[in-house]
């Protein structure tokens, strides 16, 4: 009697399943069904921008240098920047300031792109440290962020005032404070005024303006220390003095004060 052999039947029947295993596999990919990690965000700096610092520092009237590396497996969406601060307060002539802003140029919707900007600082707005928030989205909808905080300052600042609180007429008084200014100092005003002193027999009203240069011209840094006279003929009572400090790029500071002339 003939006996059939069951072997090539069965190897027959493990091809054909892998073959649909594989072709199942390919059609899943074909359908994007592969999950794709969320972009990575790397080296994100920012800093003063005319010198592209990397120093978390910025300057009123300036501009903020930044820059990030994307690795993105799905081609990118958008990339969304914000600057804010939640613990300063604008002053006098200040305003607060927020920054959002979504970039989707062309050589960002790409895959692995490197993001670089410069945000102009306003003048008029507070000092001091602001938030900064970097999102990138790819065009399945993943999301990364990443954040980081700037301190802002003026570009002149002064400190550590000293200034006599009453002068005898015919003598001279002491004036002197600390200087920073990042663009250079181009000098410096001294305007000395009284509001309703009457000058009485002998004596003449006195008002004073002088520009100091010697010293502090270009300088950077600056201990301002001077002595200025006043004339023996002025009349006593109380006088408005005002220091401003102008930077080579016409940025001034004021910073006003008050001394009594007596007889």
């Amino acid at each position: 009697m003939k006996t059939t052999s069951m072997k090539p039947n069965l190897k027959f029947l493990a091809i054909v399943a892998s073959a649909g295993l594989f072709l199942q596999s390919c059609s899943s990919d074909d359908n994007g069904d592969v999950e794709l990690n969320a972009p990575e965000i790397s080296n994100f700096e920012y800093g003063e921008g005319s010198t592209h610092s990397t120093d978390p520092v910025a300057y009123k009237g300036s501009d903020i240098h930044l820059e990030a590396e994307i690795t993105a497996e799905a081609t990118v969406s958008s990339i969304t920047l914000s600057i804010h601060s939640d613990d300063v307060t604008a002053g006098e002539g200040e305003v607060d300031w927020e920054f959002e802003q979504v970039y989707t140029d062309a050589s960002y919707l790409v895959i692995n792109p490197t993001f670089h900007e410069h945000v102009d600082v306003p003048s008029d707005i507070p000092s001091g440290e602001y938030h900064i928030e970097l999102l990138v989205t790819d065009e399945l909808g993943n999301s990364t962020e990443v954040e980081g905080h700037i301190e802002i300052l003026d570009v002149i600042t002064l400190s550590d005032f000293s200034i006599d609180e009453t002068v005898a007429r015919g003598e001279d008084f002491h004036v002197e404070f600390m200087i920073s200014a990042v663009n250079g100092i181009h000098g410096i005003t001294v305007d000395i005024h009284a509001d309703g002193v009457t000058p009485g027999e002998g004596e003449v009203e006195w008002d004073y303006e002088a520009e100091f240069l010697e010293g502090y011209h270009e300088e950077t840094e600056a201990e301002f220390h001077e002595h200025i006279d006043v004339p023996a003929t002025a009349p006593a009572g109380e006088y408005h003095i005002i220091f401003t400090v102008e930077d080579e790029d016409g940025d001034t500071i004021d910073y006003e004060a008050h001394i009594d002339i007596t007889a």
